[in-house]
């Protein structure tokens, strides 16, 4: 693709973000914030960016004009644009561009940037292998398609991974048997549009060993926690959420947009989803902040922690088990302890016989 001005910066591989305002001020995020980019040559005028917006959005088959003022495209390789343009912003046109990472990173790259401890690593693995249904929850740009592209990584190499996705960010995924699906948007007359929750439903057909969502946020909820829960495992997806302790309310929220009740959509994600992975950001860094499972409770959906990685970075991992911990431990057997990588038996004691923090780990 062509990048006119902003060439230099998207050939920059630690650039994850491009941003380009109305006035031609460009901003770029290299992991920590966006920055601006005083070395870039400006934009002539607000006119000038709406016609890089346009351009850019046609070279991805994505129409951006006055009766279609919103564009939100992706590239075969992952790299999403959104763009919007006057009279919906002041002027010129907004342009945000996500760049996915070049090296796509696995477990251990992302434990060696401080995303996980790496003796969390063996219980992702675990998860993965033991085929549970995972979801992935953070905010915007904190890391989940990221996170999944790398659990995915671990799959067998005999398995059939079919992925659904409203524009390409996933990408490849290191697995051979894979089926990448994309929504369609309505053409010109309103007609043909193809969207998430009817590809959840064609890929029940597809023979998957293994159903993915990249990002739930409406009504493909209700097909996909009905698939999970119809003896397909392995399964994984991303939603919006801004904790563990705030997912089963955002689950609810998206079973109403299906039809679902709070009650049905409470019993059917209980066994729908496994795990619960919240990814955090905060100034730039990106972590894995705890895990989770779901809880049903006289019909309410509830999230509980089952481990937190209080303090991220390299130098320490230390991490304090919640209230989920004794239900999870029970699930999954096994969960690495702070002292670097040993497991903890399911009882949920340390080797220490403390029932409270890991050993070593605040309490």
């Amino acid at each position: 693709m062509r990048f006119g001005p902003l060439d230099p910066i998207m050939s920059d591989p630690s650039v994850t973000d491009v941003a380009v305002t109305g006035d031609g001020t460009v901003w770029a995020d290299r992991g920590c914030g966006m920055v601006r980019e005083a070395g870039v040559p400006a934009f002539r005028s607000p006119r000038a960016v709406r016609e890089f917006a346009v351009g850019l959005c046609a070279q991805m088959g994505c129409r951006l004009d006055d009766a279609s003022p919103i564009a939100d495209a992706a590239s075969p390789e992952g790299l999403r644009v959104n763009a919007v343009i006057a009279p919906l912003v002041p002027d010129g046109a907004s342009l945000s561009i996500r760049v996915q990472p070049r090296d796509a990173p696995g477990l251990d790259a992302l434990a060696d940037r401080g995303m996980m401890p790496s003796s969390w690593l063996p219980l992702l693995r675990s998860l993965v292998r033991r085929r549970a249904n995972i979801l992935i929850i953070g905010g915007t740009g904190s890391g989940k398609t990221t996170l999944m592209r790398a659990l995915l990584a671990e799959c067998g190499g005999d398995e059939r991974v079919v992925s659904v996705e409203e524009v390409r960010e996933l990408g490849s995924i290191g697995v051979a048997n894979h089926v990448p699906l994309a929504t369609r948007n309505a053409n010109v007359e309103g007609a043909g549009a193809v969207g998430l929750a009817d590809l959840v439903r064609a890929s029940l057909r597809m023979r998957p060993d293994r159903i993915v969502v990249g990002e739930c946020r409406g009504a493909e909820l209700g097909e996909l926690i009905r698939a999970l829960n119809s003896g397909h495992r392995g399964g994984m997806t991303t939603m919006h959420a801004n904790g563990i302790d705030a997912v089963g309310s955002r689950i609810v929220s998206l079973g109403l947009l299906a039809g679902m009740s709070p009650r049905t959509t409470a019993m059917m994600a209980r066994e729908a989803f496994d795990v619960v992975l919240h990814i955090d950001r905060v100034e730039g860094r990106r972590w894995l902040a705890g895990v989770g499972i779901l809880v049903e409770d006289a019909g309410d959906l509830i999230s509980r922690v089952a481990l937190r990685w209080t303090w991220p970075g390299p130098s320490r991992s230390e991490f304090v088990r919640g209230d989920g911990w004794p239900e999870f431990a029970a699930r999954w057997c096994s969960a690495p302890d702070s002292s670097g990588g040993s497991s903890v038996a399911a009882s949920g004691r340390s080797r220490s016989g403390a029932s409270g923090a890991m050993a070593g780990a605040p309490a």
